[in-house]
């Protein structure tokens, strides 16, 4: 048994407890507040002056499967001879000895979603995993935790010379509704034993059972608006990834309680996508009413950089409790595994991160990381 006592609290669900000890026994916080009866064989870590936080969420990246490093020997994140992968999963990618990895965990970042990228119609499976171990099938937290389909310049620009479709977004459009057609003919056949097993389309009647959402890369404010068009007429969860102009149809986003994931927003301009890029984007979609979580998409932004994120938000109007949830409570809900992860309470899994000073501070230093219990930073 383990308690951590003394900390400034950031619970992410009911405010900043100062003072309060957290117990865990194994995998699990037991107990949290200002009064906690502390066993006499416990094991104690001071935690005063200190900030104690969730462990961090990460909600889009693609650790594991665009390795550090590596080179292109183990860039596992687009399959790029074929458009539509609904088959393809993460997971499969994935190896546990990227050094990203290390950064995430050794950061305070505990859990993550590795997605494939968006340079295919439908790029494949989503999985989400906690971020130390050596055998990914033991990190998983959720799997599959989504359908990756990407709207806009990415796929067009990588099939436009390759003599395959897109070269448009109509035809992007076009070619998801195809593959749901397809897929929804093909559940009535197999449940009535017409059709043999075909995974391609089984990925995606998981999504059209709601079984898990369409997380939709889409940067500029027609494309999220597309996503939005598709995932309406089939009756589709959705997400919107990236979102950076999702300032712009906010009121669109909010009224459908459609959440958005948001970044990386330490990036130039590199692509017309990303011309409307602002450090404000997270507060407008707070203000209008639209669930948020803050992303790295590493390695295109380094994944130790999330609390940077959420920092550069404050700046630009965030409330700081909103930017916390942000990396913890809210990712943990998109993912789908807020009631296992992303805030410290009583029965959450017992992933935290101690700070030797605020939080969002530059200069604060991380001194302590557990994951399920089991201090893993320093190690």
């Amino acid at each position: 048994m383990l308690a951590i006592q003394g900390g400034i609290v950031y619970t992410a669900v009911s405010g900043v407890l100062q003072g309060a000890t957290i117990l865990i026994d194994k995998n699990k916080i037991i107990d949290v507040g200002h009064h906690v009866p502390i066993p006499h064989n416990a094991q104690i870590i001071s935690a005063e002056g200190k900030s104690v936080t969730p462990g961090l969420v990460d909600c889009h990246t693609h650790l594991g499967i665009a390795e550090e490093a590596a080179g292109d020997a183990h860039l596992d994140k687009n399959e790029v001879n074929d458009p539509v992968c609904p088959h393809l999963r993460a997971i499969d990618g994935i190896n546990p000895e990227d050094p990203g990895l290390h950064d995430a965990y050794s950061s305070g970042t505990t859990t993550i979603i590795v997605t494939p990228g968006s340079e295919n119609v439908i790029g494949g499976q989503s999985v989400a995993i906690k971020t130390y171990g050596n055998i990914v099938d033991n990190m998983v937290v959720r799997q599959p935790a989504g359908l990756k389909m990407a709207f806009g310049e990415n796929p067009i620009k990588m099939y436009m010379n390759k003599n395959k479709p897109p070269s448009t977004r109509m035809s992007i459009a076009g070619m998801i509704r195809e593959n749901i057609i397809k897929a929804q003919s093909y559940d009535k056949n197999y449940r009535a034993g017409n059709v043999d097993r075909n995974l391609r389309l089984e990925a995606i009647v998981m999504m059209l059972n709601k079984e898990i959402p369409l997380r939709a890369h889409a940067h500029a404010a027609d494309d999220i608006m597309t996503a939005i068009r598709i995932a309406e007429e089939f009756d589709l969860i959705l997400t919107i990834e990236h979102a950076t102009a999702g300032h712009k149809v906010a009121e669109e986003l909010a009224k459908r309680n459609i959440a958005a994931t948001i970044g990386p927003s330490i990036t130039a301009r590199v692509k017309v996508e990303l011309k409307d890029r602002t450090y404000q984007t997270p507060a407008l979609l707070h203000q209008a009413g639209v669930k948020i979580a803050l992303i790295t998409d590493h390695p295109f932004l380094p994944v130790s950089s999330l609390r940077l994120e959420a920092a550069l938000a404050i700046r630009e109007g965030l409330p700081r409790d909103i930017a916390m949830k942000a990396i913890t409570q809210n990712a943990a809900d998109i993912i789908g595994v807020g009631d296992r992860i992303g805030s410290i309470e009583k029965g959450k899994d017992a992933d935290l991160a101690i700070f030797d000073g605020d939080p969002f501070a530059i200069s604060t230093q991380i001194e302590h990381v557990f994951i399920n219990g089991q201090s893993v930073f320093p190690n």
